[in-house]
């Protein structure tokens, strides 16, 4: 029989546990040809879910939690998920049942009737989300696809059955400045999409906020691509060219006509613009060094308070 573990990634979601709990119980119940363990995982949370988290692991012996001392983010909840679990093939899963459990057994079977090492889910709709964010999200999987060399697929879940070799793969990449989405498709492995309709959450808020989703966007292009940097030389050398042209139009026309002095609103505005590009690519650059710096330093992607033993 082989071992499914479920890794469930919590932060302040005591509304939605019970709910989620019940249905993935129904689920596990269904799969009398597996052995599971129920992993959770507390990142920090204010509320009663670490409570609730205790509360099952003493009434269900499937079920294991790890508590963090605070707030490390899902990436690496996620991580400290792989790090404990035990079993032979590893699901990840949010507790806002926005990630169907009733799709793992179909996940299961395709992964072994066609011998996979990944079984991935996609939304084909994003039904419910403000527009504005939906067209954000669509913009940046076009932009990164275009600028790394792995493939990061539209709509794609962390909500993904893998085997455990795939699972040690993913754990042998340890980087403090973690983007799961492009370190599922960097180690590479056979993976089959099912899709599926966006599923609203059945409680509680998302975490996710406009602005978040942003920096989390920025830490996936700095993570697998290094072509901003490469635009930013480029368009040094461009802008150089320009003002090399334009010195020389200005020592031509002062010769010409001797004006030196005309055109000074609009020289002002192209300082100020040129000035405006060099900022934002030293931001660029300063994104790139601040990520190095984090990585220097070794501090510990996430520190466990307590478990269920």
């Amino acid at each position: 029989m082989k071992k499914i573990s479920i890794i469930v990634s919590c932060y302040n979601e005591e509304e939605s546990l019970p709910l989620f709990y019940e249905e993935v119980t129904k689920v596990m119940d269904s799969m009398k040809d597996n052995t599971f363990e129920l992993l959770f995982v507390n990142d920090g949370s204010k509320d009663n879910t670490l409570d609730l988290l205790r509360e099952f692991s003493k009434k269900d012996n499937r079920v294991r939690y790890v508590s963090f001392s605070r707030n490390f983010g899902k990436e690496a909840a996620m991580l400290a998920g792989l790090d404990y679990s035990t079993g032979d093939y590893v699901t990840l899963m949010d507790a806002d049942l926005q990630d169907p459990p009733f799709m793992l057994p179909k996940m299961l079977k395709v992964l072994e009737n066609e011998s996979l090492d990944c079984v991935g889910t996609r939304r084909v709709t994003r039904k419910g989300e403000p527009p504005i964010r939906s067209f954000f999200a669509r913009m940046f999987y076009k932009i990164i696809n275009k600028m790394s060399k792995i493939e990061m697929v539209d709509g794609a879940r962390d909500y993904r059955l893998m085997t455990r070799q795939m699972v040690n793969s993913i754990l042998e990449c340890r980087e403090y400045n973690r983007y799961s989405k492009g370190l599922w498709s960097f180690v590479g492995y056979e993976t089959k999409w099912l899709e599926f309709e966006n599923v609203k959450r059945v409680a509680g808020e998302t975490k996710w906020s406009f602005w978040k989703l942003f920096r989390y966007a920025v830490e996936g292009i700095v993570a697998f691509t290094t072509v901003p940097l490469t635009i930013a030389a480029f368009l040094g050398i461009f802008f150089c060219l320009i003002a090399f042209f334009f010195i020389l139009v200005i020592i031509f026309k002062t010769l010409m006509w001797g004006d030196p002095v005309g055109g000074w609103p609009s020289l002002a505005c192209i300082i100020i613009f040129v000035s405006g590009i060099q900022l934002f690519f030293m931001g660029i650059f300063g994104e790139y060094l601040s990520k190095t710096y984090l990585e220097t330093k070794k501090r510990p992607i996430y520190i466990v308070k307590e478990t269920e033993k």
